[in-house]
């Protein structure tokens, strides 16, 4: 393990001393330059009751001017330290806020060592059992409990036993077996980095042995997988290079290759520096190849081809990040490792209190929230539980139009229905369904305010297709919503999924070789972009009927602006709930030039 990186997430509330103890175990390991120590000794925070001349240890891990003044960690700060054998540790001291939890998340997807500190003064609190849940979740392996400030609780054991005794009854439920559980005093630096004379009750590792102490999990099961980073060519040469992420791979194995399922043999693994015989987990090598099979950047090699299996739906935990909601059958980008593909959460069984671990039902998930859901991908992936595999069981979700990250995902395990649905192709199909009726098929979608004219575009479109021949139909969102579309409402979720199965409708419609024409609101850019991947280049015309509104309002062919107005609608689009316009639509037609204008100019467009 020597040159190994052992990372260290330290976590807890507000004022339980975390910058006090990972300053203070920075120094007495000398892993902070003699110039910064120096001005610790000077700077005082407001209200500081540190004496003159001594080192307010909090001052060296909290980077942020915001976070002085207030007193709190906000962002995640990271310091790094060496340990006795050679291994490199990496702390990071998460936020103890709330509404910081997302920022702890993210660092405790890559811990491999959880650092919960409990105020003895205050003992165990609803923020404790957060972190310990977010640890669990994440897949941390070693948590580490100290209590701390046991100096203001005169060093007795009775308290340390007690507060210990809490914390077994909440681990209980916890994923993990290997707890550390350690009396300290970050502030006097009792069993810190030395053993405490003022505890002598206690026998136990200090933090720094306790550090020092993990071994990385073996998974004695692992065979060897690697995605590949880049190709590797010279003059005779050529290799697929990698970082082996778990298992190992040897001279002479046969190994698999995913998506193209190829099969190869490893001739020789090239390092850097030499030619080996075997590669380990977090070795970086290149593999040449025989025969030279046809890879390229993130395709995966694995040692047993069980471990390529490729899904498009499971389950997983989602931490939400962004500050807007997540919207059920919204369409956004899931990147795992290079792989970047459409998916949407298909469903959300429950949301997780982070504080007691209890499943709440929900339809939605806020900013920081944590969801167990299901998730459909356009394509499928290769991908392996979250807790067995870190590299290959994590992945973000990604607003499509902003290219937010809005989600951090964690798989939990492949549903049954992906490998059991499969396509079935028939003879007859597309082309040859549009060529018997000597047309184009293909998608108008009319999208606009409500009172724009949609409906009666719509209407006279398909009246000027038919007199000429054209096979089409008409799909009017109000008339979907008495059927197909009768259990949706008009919040931003249910207008996702009401876009969604037009959409899909609209695709079946236009493979049976017609025209169609969808007059619906569609108020989100996201939702019309969604619809529109789905379909083939050329086959979805989206034309934006922008009328004022002003003049949809004095229009109100359903009296849905009355309706609004008197506070019956607090959705309607316009009015309660924005519209979008369309950032790069096929076509604009204004919605107050004469209809038959309006048509002649979508034939030109469509025909």
């Amino acid at each position: 393990m020597s040159g190994a990186i052992v990372r260290l997430l330290t976590c807890g509330s507000v004022d339980d001393g975390k910058s006090t103890l990972i300053g203070r175990l920075l120094v007495e390991t000398d892993s902070i330059p003699h110039d910064t120590i120096g001005a610790a000794r000077k700077v005082r925070r407001s209200g500081s009751t540190i004496a003159a001349g001594e080192i307010d240890f909090s001052l060296l891990t909290d980077g942020l001017e915001a976070e002085r003044e207030q007193g709190i960690t906000i962002d995640v700060a990271y310091r790094s330290m060496s340990l006795l054998d050679g291994k490199r540790l990496i702390i990071s001291d998460a936020p103890g806020h709330e509404q910081y939890t997302r920022n702890m998340v993210v660092a405790a997807s890559r811990a491999d060592i959880g650092l919960v500190l409990i105020d003895a003064i205050k003992g165990v609190r609803t923020q404790t059992l957060r972190h310990l849940t977010i640890c669990s979740l994440m897949g941390v392996s070693r948590i580490i409990i100290a209590i701390n400030k046991l100096d203001a609780m005169e060093y007795k054991q009775e308290v340390f036993d007690s507060i210990s005794r809490d914390i077994e009854r909440a681990v209980e439920r916890l994923n993990v077996s290997d707890i550390h559980l350690i009396p300290i005093s970050a502030l006097a630096g009792d069993n810190v980095v030395y053993k405490s004379k003022n505890m002598p009750w206690y026998s136990g590792q200090t933090l720094q042995e306790a550090i020092q102490g993990w071994e990385k999990p073996l998974d004695k099961t692992a065979s060897g997988m690697m995605r590949i980073q880049m190709i590797a060519r010279a003059e005779n040469f050529r290799g697929v290079s990698g970082t082996v992420r778990r298992g190992s791979f040897s001279k002479g194995d046969e190994i698999s290759i995913f998506p193209s399922n190829q099969k190869a043999t490893i001739s020789s693994i090239v390092t850097f520096e030499n030619e080996i015989k075997k590669a380990n987990s977090e070795d970086a090598v290149t593999l040449v190849l025989t025969p030279e099979v046809d890879a390229t950047r993130g395709d995966v090699i694995a040692h047993d081809p069980k471990d390529l299996t490729a899904t498009d739906r499971f389950a997983a935990h989602v931490v939400w990040l962004n500050e807007e909601a997540l919207i059920h059958s919204r369409s956004y980008l899931l990147m795992s490792g290079p792989t970047t593909t459409p998916a949407m959460i298909t469903k959300i069984r429950h949301k997780i209190d982070v504080n007691t671990g209890e499943h709440l039902s929900t339809e939605t998930l806020k900013m920081n929230e944590i969801g167990d859901v299901e998730i459909a991908s356009d394509i499928p992936i290769v991908m392996r539980p979250y807790l067995d595999d870190r590299e290959f069981g994590n992945f973000i979700l990604v607003d499509r139009l902003t290219l937010k990250t809005v989600g951090a995902g964690m798989m939990k395990h492949a549903l049954r229905r992906s490998s059991n649905v499969t396509h079935q192709d028939y003879e007859v199909d597309k082309s040859q369904r549009s060529a018997q009726k000597n047309q184009k098929a293909k998608v108008v979608w009319l999208t606009g305010l409500s009172g724009s004219g949609k409906s009666t575009i719509a209407n006279a479109l398909e009246k000027r297709l038919f007199a000429q021949g054209v096979h089409s139909y008409v799909l009017d969102g109000d008339n979907l919503r008495m059927g197909l579309n009768m259990d949706l409402g008009f919040t931003s979720t249910d207008r996702a999924e009401n876009v969604r199965r037009v959409s899909e409708v609209a695709k079946l419609m236009v493979d049976a070789g017609l025209v169609v024409i969808s007059a619906l609101v569609s108020p989100f850019e996201v939702d019309r972009q969604r619809a529109k991947s789905i379909f083939e280049d050329g086959e979805f015309v989206e034309i934006f009927v922008d009328t004022p509104v002003d003049i949809c309002r004095a229009r109100d062919p359903k009296g849905l602006y009355k309706k609004s107005a008197a506070g019956e609608i607090p959705n309607f689009t316009g009015v309660g709930q924005d519209y979008e316009p369309p950032l790069s639509p096929t076509l604009v037609v204004d919605g107050t030039s004469p209809i038959d204008e309006v048509v002649e100019k979508i034939l030109r467009e469509i025909l």
